[in-house]
């Protein structure tokens, strides 16, 4: 019997079962938030033009990030509930079709991206000294997309069964890789020769190849999810459709992230540089903050898939009550730490007196949210996990554009910059209550009181790969 086949999220103390899975993904998503900003650092040091261009790329690789972590959400949603329900062949047909909806959805992207680099960017504003850096980057970036894609649907899949551990040494394998090959690359040492922003985009590329190989690896033969048979058309195709109904509402969610942010940064820009500056900090402190709600809402997904499929609505209602505890105490912690040195934490930034005190009027108006922030994210997490997709992209959209952005419009008539951010934590607390009454809505509606199959009764109509 194979690791894939066990459920082994429908059994053991709950709190326990979530602290085991959160804490390697924690360390993982820590260790990539920390990268980045070094990353961010190397390309620095290349000049002014150089920082330009990447900043240029970063909204177009954030959409098809976006899009990879929707397909990731929707993965680990539909092959957990396999899982639970003990349906061998599923877990085996979703986790092949998955990988093969993920390399289908990115060649496209890649093929359109390549042929459209120069008209893109100069409507988004590139000028003529900056095209040609962007070319260098996105060109080896879109010809390895794939590598870059093809490792989050895989560690979802890995998630899914239940195992926080290998997701999160892949992570740390491929952070590790790239920290590695990016001053070799970027700047040149020895026998490497100095690529500037080629080398920026090889880096990465090269250290998610690493990952997509591990990936593989765990999935093939250590988990033996994958199959090699040639499916019937009919069958992929409702697997895609399983996959893409959680996986693109999830996705557009994640796109529209930062639209919001475009517009609530162009309101602040009216008060001056500083104050943008602050804003540019304070939501980096914030997503520090928050990275253990991420890693806990990135197992939820797996661990209620894998009991509602199961029938344990009980360990569900649990361990979402748990979830959204913590979230709340957790919250209150940011808060106190984040107010009382709010001016300590603003001078290592930046020693102007107005991006100070901007920023700490930042770290105490908005960190009073966090709490409840958290909350919708779990639900979002959760509501995933139960099929309700669009529910969860509805709460979003909801805090996004119909309360974040009018609250601040009148925030800043009536208080100016602590204004803006004042709305900011107004319409996370009030989207994080509303998460918590529909989520609680949903867990005690009939709708979910569906009976789970249990594991004895699993479809051994397919073989593990490798038997």
């Amino acid at each position: 019997m194979n690791n894939v086949e066990r459920a082994n999220l429908v059994e053991g103390p709950v709190g326990r079962t979530l602290i085991t899975l959160t804490i390697p993904m924690l360390f993982a998503f820590l260790a990539m938030v920390v990268f980045k900003l070094v990353e961010a650092a190397f390309v620095g040091r290349l000049g002014t033009e150089e920082l330009a261009a990447i900043s240029f790329t970063y909204p177009v690789v954030l959409v098809i990030l976006s899009l990879a972590a929707g397909l990731g959400v929707g993965t680990s949603a539909v092959i957990s509930q396999a899982v639970g329900k003990g349906d061998r062949y599923r877990v085996h047909r979703l986790t092949t079709d998955s990988l093969a909806l993920a390399v289908t959805v990115v060649a496209a992207f890649s093929l359109v991206g390549l042929a459209t680099i120069d008209p893109l960017f100069r409507l988004l504003g590139a000028t003529p000294e900056v095209l040609p850096l962007i070319r260098q980057y996105m060109t080896w970036w879109y010809i390895g997309a794939i590598f870059v894609v093809f490792p989050i649907v895989g560690n979802a899949a890995i998630r899914a069964t239940g195992d926080a551990k290998a997701p999160a040494a892949i992570i740390m394998v491929e952070v590790g890789v790239n920290a590695f090959l990016d001053p070799l690359l970027i700047f040149g040492v020895s026998i490497f020769p100095g690529l500037g922003l080629t080398g920026a985009a090889l880096a990465t590329v090269i250290a998610r190849a690493v990952a997509m190989v591990a990936s593989l690896w765990v999935l093939v033969r250590r988990k033996q999810m994958v199959v090699w048979s040639i499916p019937k058309p009919r069958e992929v195709l409702k697997a895609w459709k399983q996959i893409l109904y959680v996986g693109l509402p999830a996705a557009g969610t994640n796109m529209l992230v930062p639209v919001s942010a475009g517009i609530i940064t162009a309101m602040v820009a009216a008060y001056g540089p500083e104050a943008v500056a602050a804003l540019g900090v304070g939501s980096r402190i914030e997503a520090l903050g928050l990275v253990v709600i991420t890693a806990l809402a990135s197992v939820l997904t797996p661990f209620v898939g894998q009991n509602w499929g199961a029938g344990r609505l009980d360990r569900v209602k649990l361990s979402v009550s748990y979830a959204q505890r913590f979230a709340i105490v957790w919250g209150v912690l940011l808060f106190i730490t984040f107010s009382a040195f709010r001016g300590s934490i603003a001078l290592v930034f930046n020693d102007d007196l107005r991006v100070v005190a901007a920023l700490a009027d930042y770290l105490w108006i908005v960190p009073l949210s966090y709490g409840l922030l958290g909350v919708l994210l779990l639900a979002g997490a959760a509501l995933s996990a139960l099929n309700r997709p669009l529910q969860a992209a509805l709460l979003a959209v909801l805090r996004l554009f119909a309360l974040i952005i009018p609250l601040a419009l009148l925030g800043s008539a009536l208080f100016g910059v602590p204004g803006i951010f004042g709305a900011v934590a107004v319409a996370n607390a009030l989207a994080g209550v509303a998460a918590f009454f529909w989520l609680r809505r949903t867990l005690t509606s009939g709708s979910l009181r569906q009976p789970g199959t249990p594991s004895a009764t699993m479809s051994t109509e397919l073989p593990a790969a490798g038997d």
